[in-house]
């Protein structure tokens, strides 16, 4: 279950309302995969798709996961206790 939201624009999607932090032909998908974030029992249910990618990241985002929007967009969160904090969607490349 999604616990805390990292920035406010990504709730906005998760709530239904439009932000301008991605394109609004792709506030559906995101909305969809925060969904199937907060109905996952465990982080291996994120592995399902496979389109997801879940990763586990390194470096300066270490101790966050990821899966993809699309090639450009991830979201990315931290999973602890079956659930999922700091949750945001971001374009990191």
């Amino acid at each position: 279950m999604i616990k805390s939201f990292a920035d406010p624009e990504t709730e906005k999607i998760w709530n239904g309302q439009q932000s301008r932090k991605l394109p609004v032909t792709m506030q559906n998908v995101a909305r969809r995969k925060l969904r199937m974030i907060n109905n996952a029992q465990n982080i291996n249910d994120l592995r399902i798709p496979p389109a997801n990618h879940l990763e586990k990241l390194a470096g300066n985002l270490e101790g966050y996961y990821s899966i993809r929007v699309n090639k450009q967009y991830h979201i990315i969160f931290i999973w602890e206790d079956d659930n999922a904090y700091e949750v945001e969607i971001t374009d990191y490349h």
